[in-house]
Order: C-alpha cells, then sequence, then structure tokens
C-alpha cells in the first residue's frame, strides 16, 4: 500500500490537507426549529454536533460514538432532547438504530438483522418507521418506544421505500410496486399498523410515484412522480380522492394496473411542473399553502418554491452550484414560516449552511465552509459541456460490438489542472442512477492538483434529464453508456489541443468502478491506465452476492436475471474479456462492502493472473484491499489512505507532476 513515504513531500502534504477538511453532512432541523443536528468532523472524526439556529454556536454530543463514516442520515426525536443515527460495523452497511441524547448517552434502539433504514418519527414520539431488509426484500416496519417491540407491517416482493406518518399518528405513506410492470412504483396510504393499504393510482403504470410530505393538515399529500418524463410535484387532495373511491362502481373490481382508476385519480391531484427541467419537491411548508423544490438545470439545482394555489414558482437568489436539503427523500427545510435551512456548494466552494429568509429574499450563512491552508482560488472550476453520442466511439472496441443507438446530447463537466500539456482523467461516476454536478467534490479537485484535467459524463441513464434517459440504460450495461463516457472523452481531446492524448486515465468508483473496468477492455487504445475502486467484475457473481434489495432493485431491474439472460451477463461482465486488458490497473476494494463484495475484485485478480498478468508496483496490474472500510467512505484518514493510493499510482503510472495550485496550498 502506498504511504507519505512513497510521495514527495508537496505532495503529502497537500493530500493530508485535503483529506483534513471538515465536511458537514445531513444538516436535520429539530421539532422546534431552534437547533439544527449534523455531522461534522473538524476535529479529524465524524461526530455529531448541535447548532443553535438563532445564535450560530456550535455543540459537539458525541464522543466516537457515531459512525466514522458519514454515509447515513440523522432523524431527531420528537422531543428535541435526542438524535436518531445509523450504525453499523466497519462499513458493512449493515445498519442498527441508535439514539444519542443532550447528554452525550447513547442507546441502542433498533438491532436487527441485516440493514436498517430509519424513515420517520412520529409527532408524539412514541414510534419510528424504518425499512429493513431482515426478511429478504425491504419492508416497512414499525417500533414501538415504549414496548420496544418491532412490528413488521408491510411485506411486499418489491422494495418498500418513502415511509412516513402522518401528523396525527394514524397512518402512514410509501411507495412501493405491485403491478407486473417492473420499472413501477406508486405510492400507498395505510392505516398506522399496516392494515388496508390503498395504492393511489397516480399517474402512469410504469412510471414511478413517491410521497414526500404529509400536509400540515394530514388532508394532503405532497408527491413525486415521472408519468411525463421529467419529474414534477404534485399535492394530493386525499379527501377528493376518496369521493372518486366511493364513485367508483363497487361491483368493479381493480388492481394496481388499473387504467380507469388512474384516470379517476388524477383528478384528485394538482400537478406543478417546469415543463423544460426535472424538480424534486422535498416538503410542505409550515402555512401549509407553499412547498419547496429542487429544480435540476445544466449539472446544478435550484431551490425553488411553489404557491399551491396559483401554482407559480420562484427561483430562490442563491448562488450558482448545488442547493441541498439535510437527507434523501421527505425533509423538513423549514426552520420557522419564512425561514429556509439549505446547504449550498459549488466546484470552487466547499459545503456551507444558509438561512434563506423568504420575506427579504436574502440569506446568511449560518455555519461557512472550512477550507485549511486552500482558498476558492485553489480549486478548478468546471466547464459545463454537451456532446452528441450515439453509443459508438470512433475507438474500436475490443469485447462486445454495438450498432449505434439513439444519437442523445450527453453533458459532461471538465476541470482544468492549468497544466499544459494536461493529461486528462476521465471519472465516471457511480449508481448508475445518479448524475454528476456543479457541486464541491474532494476527489475531483484532489485529482486535479495532481496535474490532471478531469472529465466527468453524465452518460445516458443519468438522473437530472428525465424518466426516459434514466431508461436508456435498461438492458444496456456495458453498452451505449459506455460508448457515451468514451465518445466525450474523444470530444474533449480532439477539442483541446493542451489535453494530452498519452496521458488518458480512466477512474470510477462503484458503478464506476464498473465503468473503469469496462473501458479498459472495450476501449483499451482510448487509455494509458486505468483506476478501479470498489468495481463490478462479474455480473452474475454480485447478482448472487449482493443484499437482496439490491438484487432485485439494482441487478434484476436493468438486467433481469442471470436464469433469464445469462448470455447478458456473461457479455457485460468485464472478468469474461480481462484478456484485452492492455494498460497499468490499480484495483481497491473495501473489505466490508455488502453492496459489492470484495470476492468482484478477488475474482478479476484470480482470472488476471491465470492470464499470466504480474502482479506490483512493477506489473501489470496493483492490487489494494481496504480494511475497516465498505463502500467507499468520508472518514477523514480512510479518505487520506485511498488519496495516497491514487496518486502515488498516477505518479508512478501517468507521468504526472503535481499542479502548482498544490504546491502553492503546500507551502501555505
Amino acid at each position: 500500500m502506498a504511504t507519505t513515504d512513497d510521495l514527495d513531500t508537496e505532495t503529502a502534504d497537500v493530500l493530508e490537507s485535503l483529506a483534513s477538511l471538515p465536511t458537514i453532512a445531513h444538516p436535520t432541523i429539530s421539532p422546534d426549529g431552534s437547533e439544527i443536528a449534523f455531522y461534522y468532523d473538524e476535529t479529524g472524526r465524524n461526530e455529531l454536533h448541535v447548532l443553535d439556529a438563532e445564535t450560530g454556536a456550535l455543540k459537539q454530543w458525541s464522543d466516537g460514538d457515531v459512525p466514522r463514516n458519514a454515509r447515513w442520515f440523522l432523524r431527531w426525536g420528537a422531543d428535541g432532547e435526542r438524535v436518531f443515527f445509523h450504525q453499523d460495523e466497519g462499513g458493512d452497511e449493515q445498519n442498527d438504530i441508535y439514539a444519542l441524547s443532550r447528554a452525550g448517552e447513547v442507546e441502542s434502539v433498533v438491532e436487527i438483522d441485516g440493514q436498517a433504514v430509519l424513515n420517520d418519527v412520529s409527532d408524539d414520539g412514541e414510534s419510528l418507521l424504518f425499512t429493513s431488509n431482515r426478511d429478504g426484500q425491504m419492508n416497512a416496519y414499525r417500533y414501538d418506544c415504549a414496548t420496544e417491540e418491532v412490528t413488521k407491517l408491510t411485506d411486499y416482493e418489491r422494495a418498500v421505500g418513502a415511509l412516513s406518518f402522518s401528523p396525527d399518528g394514524d397512518r402512514i405513506a410509501y411507495a412501493t410496486n405491485e403491478t407486473d410492470d417492473f420499472d413501477n412504483v406508486d405510492v400507498y396510504v395505510a392505516n398506522a399498523d399496516g392494515s388496508e393499504p390503498r395504492n393511489l393510482s397516480l399517474g402512469d403504470v410504469g412510471a414511478e410515484s413517491a410521497p414526500m410530505d404529509w400536509g400540515p393538515d394530514g388532508e394532503r399529500l405532497l408527491v413525486t412522480d415521472n408519468t411525463t418524463d421529467l419529474s414534477r410535484a404534485g399535492v394530493v387532495d386525499l379527501a377528493a380522492l376518496d369521493e372518486v373511491a366511493l364513485e367508483a362502481d363497487d361491483d368493479t373490481e381493480s388492481d394496481a394496473g388499473d387504467t380507469d382508476a388512474r384516470t379517476a385519480a388524477d383528478d384528485a391531484v394538482t400537478w406543478y411542473s417546469d415543463s423544460d427541467f426535472e424538480e424534486s419537491p422535498t416538503g410542505f411548508l409550515p402555512d401549509g399553502d407553499r412547498f419547496f423544490a429542487l429544480r435540476d438545470r445544466a449539472a446544478q439545482s435550484i431551490p425553488v418554491v411553489y404557491d399551491i394555489e396559483t401554482g407559480e414558482s420562484r427561483e430562490l437568489d442563491v448562488p450558482e452550484g448545488m442547493t441541498s436539503v439535510g437527507r434523501m427523500g421527505p425533509s423538513d427545510v423549514a426552520i420557522d414560516e419564512n425561514r429556509l435551512l439549505l446547504q449550498h456548494t459549488s466546484p470552487t466552494s466547499r459545503p456551507e449552511l444558509l438561512v434563506y429568509d423568504l420575506a427579504t429574499d436574502e440569506y446568511e450563512t449560518l455555519l461557512e465552509a472550512e477550507y485549511g491552508p486552500f482558498s476558492p482560488e485553489d480549486f478548478a472550476d468546471a466547464e459545463y459541456l454537451t456532446v452528441q453520442s450515439d453509443g459508438v466511439p470512433e475507438t474500436p472496441a475490443e469485447a462486445v460490438e454495438h450498432e449505434p443507438a439513439d444519437e442523445l446530447e450527453i453533458g459532461a463537466l471538465l476541470y482544468d489542472s492549468g497544466e499544459r500539456p494536461s493529461p486528462l482523467l476521465v471519472k465516471v461516476h457511480g449508481g448508475p442512477r445518479a448524475r454528476d454536478t456543479k457541486g464541491f467534490n474532494l476527489y475531483t479537485q484532489m485529482l486535479v492538483m495532481q496535474g490532471f484535467s478531469v472529465l466527468e459524463v453524465n452518460y445516458r441513464g443519468s438522473t437530472g434529464r428525465g424518466r426516459e434517459f434514466v431508461e436508456e440504460l435498461l438492458e444496456d450495461w456495458g453498452g451505449a453508456e459506455q460508448g457515451d463516457v468514451a465518445t466525450a472523452a474523444e470530444h474533449v481531446l480532439e477539442t483541446r489541443d493542451w489535453l494530452d492524448e498519452d496521458r488518458v486515465v480512466v477512474f470510477g468508483g462503484s458503478y464506476g468502478g464498473y465503468s473503469a473496468y469496462w473501458q479498459t477492455v472495450q476501449y483499451p487504445d482510448l487509455y494509458d491506465a486505468g483506476i478501479a475502486w470498489i468495481g463490478l467484475t462479474d455480473l452474475e457473481e454480485q447478482y448472487e452476492t449482493t443484499m437482496p434489495h439490491y438484487r432485485i432493485e439494482l441487478m434484476e431491474k436493468y438486467l433481469g436475471t442471470p436464469e433469464e439472460n445469462p448470455a447478458l451477463y456473461e457479455e457485460r461482465s468485464p472478468i469474461t474479456h480481462a484478456e484485452n486488458l492492455a494498460a497499468p490497473l490499480l484495483m481497491v476494494h473495501g473489505v466490508n462492502d455488502t453492496r459489492v463484495p470484495v470476492s468482484q475484485a478477488r475474482r478479476y485478480r484470480e482470472a488476471l493472473e491465470s492470464l499470466g498478468y504480474e502482479f506490483g508496483p512493477g506489473g501489470d496490474v496493483e492490487y489494494e484491499e481496504l480494511g475497516e472500510e465498505g463502500h467507499a467512505s468520508t472518514d477523514q484518514r480512510q479518505q487520506l489512505r485511498t488519496f495516497e493510493l491514487l496518486a502515488d499510482f498516477l505518479q508512478r503510472r501517468a507521468g504526472n507532476e503535481p499542479a502548482d495550485a498544490a504546491e502553492h496550498a503546500a507551502e501555505d
């Protein structure tokens, strides 16, 4: 493994300074709006902190009690005296639910086999709603705080998510799929004990709908839906929906795919959208007359407030970049009637907390970003560009020949290292249902400071462009989306004469790791080195060994089962084409990864060894397993370990020199 002894002093200092920059994660507003809990690692370790929303006073609640990795979000208890968090073992994501009190006392609340994900806390504080894959698929469970009993509420074959209590605690809302259309997701409302579940039949079959928030009166639901391709927001009048149900013919049975029921249900929903961009609603504002949403545009996320009566929206006046809220799914964003808590970042500005006043359209910074020895000017800005791609680049395909796919506009971000000539690093995002954005990315800036210009490609299948764009990847992993990545790389090499076509590296983690493996065997002529981190190599083995809900909701959704599509599973596995590897490769994998088990890396290593590839610093392949780590980590010490591995490999294998900005920061 690389250490600081393997790197020059300036590079080692820069890497340590970057890895040590404190980061805010999962800001969460207390029930009365007076405090904000979040993860923060200013001490060098991830700890739970609480910030006074009025004075800005910051207090650390935990002392080594919470996970080192800040992946999973937080949730306040109803009385504001404790915060719930997720705890696992060494990053294995087999979460249990714990609570940390204001006095620093830690309590194990829910211990359950498999993975538990806390979704909501009832307003009276008596119950928790969480999902778990204890019995295989992700289903809904309720924890009674008084009796400490866990009750399973649902037993669906498909995953349940987006759980929330109604304000009075008598009902729950959630999302799942009971139709024959594998891609469909519907909104359900049931009694709090899981009885009498009702599919609200919103949108079209094959689209995806989910509940985001209950109205303050408990009679409305804020939902998201992508029936019209681009995600939109809707407000469901539950009383009106009841009337629609009563007017239906009692003698006619309907199921989840009933078109008539869906058409009738649409009369009880008011839809809100900007027809040009995807929008993701997050929650009602306290008055119940407005709701908050995020609008996606050109790799940015813009905060928007909708007036429910008029349907008018206004974009909030914040700097360009990425605005976000505290946690995935339903999220409280309001401190009070007119003040919102926003997290903001840009390619050159690190995450900070803002309080936005809707009455004045002004904001103030509640918690400033930390920069250590750096300044925003030391970080590279992102150029947004587009390229037309039919999924077939000019570079010859060595693994699988493809017919051209639909020609699409592919968005990308390019970070210029300032070096002339500059090596190019193609950094492929994971997911695959995700995207690269104009937000601060520590790995990207680290790579730029190593002298590499970085290209990030939002290939077909990425988010932010609508359902149809996402579905381009169905049954085509390792297909046109990989051609999009290579085409974008070819485009910038052709149009930027300051890029060095003899020093091109591909790097990615998770699905991006799969992409790094695939790019090096599919388009070996394009790359001079590759780095695959926590990536997939053998798709059938991944299907058999990943967590059960990932098996169904990821592998089966995109590829079917190995029994249904054995040829596709084999053809699109990098391990099938391992003999095509022609450039130095660094393989990195966490030993506790349960999403993409370390066996994926080990099987690929064995295949390469059997083909005669040499391993080691001077060989064809370098291999590192990371102890006490799962599917990546935000822990400063663990990030530094990965930074050192990447920088050492790039210095030796791609001939780069650290950029001037990094040298300047090291001198500071």
